[in-house]
């Protein structure tokens, strides 16, 4: 099978069984999704909408949020990982968004990534969920996802994957192919035990080709034994 084949068979089965796919964060505008994929960082989504309904009620605009201390956003956000470093970049992201961008959160990457706190990835996340740019974020489960299932082949890095990934995914799926990537490998694909029983993507995966030839091999193997 060759690359292309690959991610035609994975994009089609994807469209087919995943038409809504999109991110399980809570918001409601850009600065908020902003936020919270600030503290999403080494944390659970499910861990950050618990936390941001209060926040967002306490801070509600980048004004709001500028106004405060770092140890008064802290109170908020304590029950998420890393919470006094994101505490103080986000009072600093908020304070530049008022400073130099009017309140407004930047359409683009490289103005995003000027931003306190913001990282490529987070950028990207923020371009393709609200303006739906074809920009590929590439997170934990993604990288791995996509090693495993064949698209990326020895992946030194999440550039690396991302670019790989641009590459081959139609530029107006990719925003949406970003969700599919990433909601497969944190159901599906996990990292430790992959649910490939479940698994639909079996036949165009490297993956479970390799797992599973290794699997009959030895089954033949101990079966001549006996």
């Amino acid at each position: 099978m060759t690359t292309k084949q690959r991610y035609d068979h994975c994009l089609t089965w994807f469209a087919a069984n995943m038409p809504v796919a999109e991110s399980e964060l809570h918001f409601d505008n850009p600065y908020q999704l902003l936020v919270a994929v600030m503290l999403s960082a080494q944390c659970t989504d499910k861990r950050v909408n618990m936390v941001t309904p209060a926040l967002f009620a306490a801070y509600p605009t980048p004004e709001a949020m500028t106004a405060a201390t770092e140890e008064q956003i802290f109170a908020y956000i304590r029950s998420v990982s890393y919470p006094n470093s994101k505490a103080k970049h986000l009072r600093g992201m908020a304070e530049r968004l008022v400073n130099v961008y009017a309140g407004e959160v930047p359409d683009n990457i490289d103005d995003l990534q000027t931003l306190p706190g913001v990282g490529r990835k987070t950028a990207n996340v923020v371009c393709a969920v609200i303006w739906q740019q074809p920009t590929m974020a590439v997170d934990t489960h993604i990288f791995r996802v996509a090693e495993r299932i064949g698209l990326t082949t020895k992946s030194k890095s999440p550039l690396q994957t991302e670019k790989t990934l641009v590459r081959y995914i139609p530029e107006q799926v990719i925003p949406k192919a970003h969700h599919w990537l990433l909601l497969h490998g944190r159901y599906i694909c996990q990292a430790r035990t992959p649910k490939c029983g479940e698994c639909g993507l079996q036949a165009y995966c490297r993956y479970y080709a390799t797992t599973h030839a290794a699997a009959g091999s030895a089954c033949r193997d101990y079966s001549r034994q006996s």
